[in-house]
């Protein structure tokens, strides 16, 4: 079974850090995983509270390097600061675009899917509907993004069930793919299951057991895939 070989996340790919240069921050540290040649190619943003370089990054974008996608990883101005407050959700817009400008103009013809774990969902989520998805400065048209996917978007705050972070995601018609755990307390599963029902073009896909960091309860779940590799599959599937 898979779950007995787990995933070394440790990838015939190209790595590379680069530097991103924002009006809201001067150096903003990026993380490139796979190569020119993958298709297609996601753009993922971290949670509030860990950066691109945490395990859980790692294996995301090591579970998609697998089936052929690329990711570039990149940090939000108050994660590279050092701060524990996030940004402000126009600070976080202006982050977004300056790494989707730098990966737009090394995707060549390659789709590029727009995602995020919990609060770095939640604010690709805010670029689209906050933007319009603008044409960049390399030229490329909003037409380059094709998707919208969400590790573990952070419907509310533990406890206290609400769907008001969800307002504004009526107004978003690209594709959406929510990969949410069955155990995430910040999204209670009738309350997103209702949210995503209400969308166009949107779909869940529930982790068995996860929880919002997709830990597993290992006696009591029943799918012996590892869940990240689990992820990677759905999501493949659902960009086929």
């Amino acid at each position: 079974m898979i779950a007995d070989n787990p995933i070394s996340y440790v990838h015939p790919v190209s790595m590379e850090t680069i530097a991103l240069s924002t009006r809201w921050l001067n150096v903003e540290s990026g993380s490139w995983s796979g190569s020119a040649d993958d298709r297609p190619i996601m753009l993922l943003a971290h949670g509030a509270g860990a950066d691109l370089d945490h395990l859980h990054m790692q294996k995301l974008a090591g579970s998609l390097a697998e089936v052929g996608i690329a990711t570039l990883r990149f940090n939000f101005p108050f994660m590279e600061l050092g701060k524990k407050r996030t940004d402000a959700i126009p600070v976080c817009v202006k982050a977004i675009d300056s790494a989707l400008q730098y990966l737009v103009s090394i995707s060549q013809n390659h789709p590029v899917i727009l995602a995020g774990h919990s609060f770095g969902g939640r604010m690709m989520s805010h670029y689209v509907v906050d933007t319009g998805l603008p044409e960049s400065h390399s030229g490329a048209s909003k037409d380059k993004v094709a998707a919208l996917i969400y590790f573990s978007f952070p419907l509310h705050t533990s406890g206290k069930p609400d769907t008001k972070r969800a307002l504004h995601m009526p107004d978003i018609d690209l594709p959406q793919l929510f990969l949410s755990g069955t155990r995430d307390s910040l999204a209670e599963r009738d309350l997103l299951s209702n949210t995503v029902s209400g969308l166009s073009n949107a779909s869940i896909h529930w982790l068995e057991t996860a929880d919002h960091g997709f830990k597993i309860l290992k006696r009591t779940r029943k799918n012996p895939e590892d869940v990240y590799r689990e992820s990677a599959r759905v999501i493949q599937k659902w960009l086929s």
